[in-house]
């Protein structure tokens, strides 16, 4: 190892790392020896600051746009259709900062201006960020090379085979992530710290928890039986299924011990009407100040970094700077919110809403449903649904948004469509089409479903302007979490779909949202709960991977409703003298049959693990490729 390693850290980092978290993702600008950086603690902060930001990576709140290829959004713009690849989720290789880590760590321990258990904290808060490196990477490609401590460097004419390390097996992986989330929590604080951006010790419980999740699920549900093609013969993608009872014990004691000792806890609302527990729900992922569930998140500030979340996606009618109106969320996720009074059948279920359709010869409306008032229909069900998503007649920040594709009218007898451009009015001064739409056709930054995101966006005056910018988090771990984890493995532990312990968990996250408890828990509600509880929080993939279910509802067939995109479009009634005048009718729409994004959803076995990058084949021969490849 060289012992003059040089650093690159910036002097407006120098500062007391608790004092706020403004310290990620800055850009360093002077270059410092190992000797000069080591000798100052502001200046190990500095390079441990950079860490935290070079560690976004999946679903990220600065990229809006890209979350189609993770979540159940379209965007506005049908050129980005594009295909579905295998590596759309692959994370990189990232072992550059694999080797920064490890010289980080080698220099604190060597530090003169350390204190032992400054030390103790510094090398744990890199090995936590190294482990947590590992499993974004191991969740996309399988096994890969663990270097451990190690710092490699290469001298021109040194034997190059000795830095070419072959991948671990998948198990092997997750085993190493595991360990070393433990020996990290042991020297990490159990003290919260300012907008939970650092790590801490349940920070580490939180990754060991998801990590053996993850591990156990594959290796239930990667089984060769079912999946014979994915996998290879060396275990680096591909998980022995005696492992999976170890890997879900790992997981539940873990979850418990956030649940039981940490100092998070679920936020439950004193007013339980629909419309604050929604609002409750959204302050439980968004609110920074009094916020009890979030455990980390990677954090922004205003001002000096911020990004433009909120500038993207808010509704075009209260935009507060050019390029908003970016992201339509589909209905097959709207539906997913249950009834409030959902039935035993429907519990943890989606349920398609009471909506016009028109008939295989498209000439007349039928199933028509009246509503009262554009929030009518939603306010029925699952109040996380409001929390989550802009629906008709919402407000956001005390502004209404309005939604409206056009007017019912009545014409020679029957129900039509009058439709318009957008913000348009009739002779009597009547809105016909919103400023919002939804619409088809060729408007850009306009709704095409019906729906808005609302989850992530800020309230905060002028977080949706190019100067300001909003510092919205993003967040990584909340306690609800926790639970859902402490669900799932008690479940499968037991292998009772009515066990007790694992229904005080989920229902526990119900009972908070203001939904019905469950009786009985299943593989199919557990995946349904991580849907609506975690929706735009980068889970959606994931989820649906480690239980090897997205080829199974992503099937590519058009008339496959879970691989559709559709939108559900609210019209006024115009009607004069009709009881229904003034009244509220959604009529479904396909998208694909709309002309905007044709192509039904659609994976195969070979998404579930990105490529092995000829690159890296090239620079390690040891390396073997994934299944599919």
């Amino acid at each position: 190892m060289k012992t003059k390693y040089l650093y690159t850290a910036s002097l407006c980092l120098m500062m007391m790392f608790g004092s706020c978290s403004d310290f990620l993702d800055q850009e360093p600008d002077t270059i410092l020896t190992q000797d000069q950086t080591y000798g100052d603690e502001a200046l190990m902060k500095s390079v441990l600051a950079n860490f935290y930001g070079r560690v976004m990576f999946g679903q990220k709140i600065e990229d809006s746009d890209a979350w189609r290829l993770l979540d159940e959004v379209i965007t506005y713009d049908r050129s980005q259709e594009g295909a579905w690849g295998r590596n759309n989720w692959r994370n990189g290789y990232n072992y550059v900062l694999f080797h920064d880590l490890n010289v980080f760590m080698n220099g604190v321990q060597s530090s003169p201006v350390l204190s032992e258990d400054a030390k103790k904290a510094y090398i744990a808060e890199a090995r936590f960020i190294r482990a947590w490196t590992y499993f974004c990477i191991g969740r996309s490609i399988g096994g890969v090379p663990i270097i451990g401590d190690q710092v490699f460097s290469y001298t021109p004419g040194m034997d190059i085979s000795t830095l070419q390390i072959p991948r671990s097996t998948e198990s092997d992986l997750y085993d190493y992530i595991i360990s070393e989330c433990e020996e990290a929590a042991k020297g990490l604080s159990k003290e919260t710290n300012k907008n939970n951006a650092r790590a801490n010790y349940w920070v580490a419980k939180m990754l060991q928890a998801r990590a053996a999740l993850y591990a156990a699920s594959l290796a239930t549900y990667n089984n060769v039986e079912e999946h014979p093609g994915l996998r290879t013969k060396g275990g680096e993608v591909g998980i022995p299924a005696e492992k999976a009872k170890g890997y879900y014990q790992i997981a539940l004691t873990a979850a418990k011990e956030v649940i039981n000792d940490g100092p998070y806890k679920l936020m439950f609302s004193n007013d339980q009407s629909h419309q604050a527990l929604a609002d409750n729900f959204y302050k439980a992922v968004c609110q920074k100040d009094g916020n009890s569930e979030v455990i980390w998140t990677f954090d922004f500030v205003s001002p000096g970094k911020t990004h433009q979340f909120t500038k993207n996606n808010l509704p075009k009618s209260i935009e507060q700077d050019t390029g908003s109106d970016r992201l339509s969320v589909i209905l097959e996720l709207v539906e997913a919110f249950e009834p409030i009074d959902a039935d035993a059948s429907q519990l943890g279920t989606s349920v398609q809403f009471d909506a016009s359709k028109w008939n295989e010869g498209n000439t007349e409306l039928n199933n028509l449903v009246f509503y009262d008032s554009p929030t009518e229909l939603f306010e029925q069900r699952d109040p996380r649904l409001m929390g989550t998503i802009l629906v008709p007649g919402s407000t956001f920040a005390g502004q209404n948004i309005e939604i409206q594709a056009g007017q019912l009218i009545k014409k020679d007898g029957k129900w039509v469509e009058l439709t318009g451009a957008r913000n348009s009015y009739d002779d009597e001064h009547r809105l016909i089409t919103a400023n919002n739409g939804p619409l088809g056709g060729d408007d850009r930054e306009i709704n095409r479903t019906g729906f808005y995101i609302r989850k992530y966006l800020d309230e905060t005056p002028a977080a949706g302007t190019i100067g300001r910018g909003s510092a919205m988090w993003n967040v990584h771990f909340r306690i609800a979490e926790a639970y859902l984890i402490a669900a799932e493995t008690q479940w499968m532990i037991s292998g009772d779909e009515g066990d007790s312990e694992a229904l005080s968990y989920i229902n526990e996250v119900r009972k908070r949202a203001g939904v019905n408890p469950l009786t009985s828990i299943d593989k199919n509600k557990l995946i349904h709960e991580y849907r609506v509880e975690f929706a735009f929080e980068g889970h959606r993939w994931w989820t649906l991977k480690r239980f090897m279910e997205a080829h199974k509802l992503w099937n590519g067939d058009p008339n496959s409703r879970t691989a559709q995109r559709h939108g559900l479009w609210p019209y006024k009634v115009v009607a004069p003298g009709d009881p229904n005048d003034g009244k509220w009718v959604f009529i479904e729409k396909d998208m694909a049959k709309l002309g905007l994004w044709t192509n039904p959803y659609k994976c195969t076995e070979a998404d579930y693990y990105g490529e092995i990058d000829n690159g890296w084949l090239n620079n390690n021969p040891k390396l073997v490729k994934n299944p599919y490849q």
